[in-house]
């Protein structure tokens, strides 16, 4: 990671520490208020913490990535989505599965922002960005595809005024009967990575299905379901990205997409550190044998945080050309660090609480669990390693992305 190079104290130690349009000291009492105290609940019981996501809206939480036009704050060259990834790390401090609803919910408003069709960003954008209505991202299979690690799951058919679409995603999250999310696949007839089609679908829609998949060992309360697309209709109005403009659409959106997913990390990072603090006390005098201290992760944390915010404000920008391609690979670096330090700081956390993290209730060994998820998610680390090899002339014949 670049930024790791940088002194500590030259570093913020937020990200940021105060967020225009949205309360801290609101956000931090409906965390206690509302997640803290239902943490096991969400992670061992599998409760989805729909009331906190839909207050979370009405506090602005989703509203900086969304336009002022459509109720948002966003504003091209600002720094929304550096604010956005700032409420993420706070929830994400108290509780993963939420911090990754969130991230869900933000994917998908800022899909529909980055689109062309306005018709569509009227409909649901509003609704969306308040936290009125939920939404998810079901892109996890299109962009995995496009790097030639799986084949494309859902395929479309051009028909009069629109698509139909066929197939099953395995697992998509933040899902519910009255959601929304945004995909994407390969239309018949069309070759290549340009040739597909992104679209919203209704979970409620004809032809649809939410099926339960399978039980997690963490990540349990984000409503994951397989969906099951048979002969569904996708009107033209459902849109983003038609064939000859998804090329574009998917180097717009993939910025900003994968960045964001360091909310999640920054703030299990931050609360593992906590974690290490709380045995100096009592066991500092056996736990300063272990490799990671927590001012070992503090600095690299603080340098985590300052290269966010960088590419957060440039991914803002919505750069194109040869800028948007070095963006994109600074992005995965960074994510790439982001995934490592997290299983590193969890890892610690783990051994300096030693036999107390270990029990069914422990905070350190959730979030150790946790952890695993940020280095699988799409993209993985291995996926990230993958892109990067490939960015650096590594991989041979292998596909980069678009």
């Amino acid at each position: 990671m670049t930024a790791s190079a940088a002194p500590a104290t030259d570093l913020p130690t937020d990200l940021p520490t105060a967020i225009p349009g949205v309360d801290l000291d609101a956000l931090d009492a409906l965390i206690a208020r509302q997640l803290a105290p239902r943490v096991n609940q969400i992670d061992q019981d599998g409760e989805y913490p729909e009331d906190f996501l839909r207050e979370l809206g009405r506090l602005g939480g989703y509203a900086r990535v969304a336009a002022p036009a459509w109720g948002g704050a966003w504003e091209k060259g600002g720094s929304g989505l550096a604010e956005t990834i700032a409420i993420m790390a706070r929830v994400g401090e108290t509780c993963l599965s939420t911090a990754f609803a969130v991230w869900c919910q933000t994917a998908c408003v800022r899909y529909l922002q980055l689109c062309d069709n306005a018709a569509l960003q009227a409909e649901l954008l509003p609704d969306l960005a308040a936290g009125r209505r939920l939404g998810g991202t079901g892109l996890s299979n299109t962009f995995k595809a496009c790097c030639r690690i799986e084949r494309f799951l859902l395929s479309a058919r051009r028909v009069e005024g629109g698509y139909e679409i066929n197939g099953t995603l395995p697992w998509v999250s933040n899902l519910g009967p009255d959601h929304v999310f945004v995909t994407g696949c390969p239309v018949e007839g069309n070759d290549g990575d340009g040739g597909l089609v992104f679209f919203a679908v209704d979970c409620g829609q004809s032809g649809f299905k939410l099926a339960d998949g399978a039980n997690f060992t963490a990540l349990e309360g984000t409503r994951t379901f397989a969906c099951q697309f048979r002969n569904v209709r996708i009107d033209d109005a459902r849109v983003l990205a038609h064939p000859d403009r998804a090329a574009d659409y998917l180097a717009r959106i993939q910025p900003g997409m994968i960045l964001a997913q360091l909310g999640m990390g920054l703030g299990l990072v931050e609360d593992c550190i906590r974690l290490v603090d709380g045995t100096a006390r009592t066991h500092q005098h056996i736990n300063r044998f272990e490799d990671d201290q927590a001012d070992d992760l503090r600095r690299v944390l603080a340098a985590a945080r300052s290269e966010t915010r960088r590419l957060a404000e440039l991914a803002d920008t919505v750069p194109d050309g040869a800028a948007q391609a070095e963006l994109l690979t600074d992005i995965l670096r960074l994510r790439l660090a982001g995934g490592e330090l997290s299983l590193r700081a969890a890892q610690a956390a783990m051994l300096h609480q030693g036999a107390r993290g270990y029990l069914r209730n422990a905070t350190a060994q959730r979030r150790l669990r946790e952890a695993y998820f940020v280095a699988i998610v799409t993209p993985s680390l291995k996926h990230l390693r993958q892109q990067l090899a490939l960015r650096e002339g590594e991989a041979g014949t292998a596909h980069a992305t678009a």
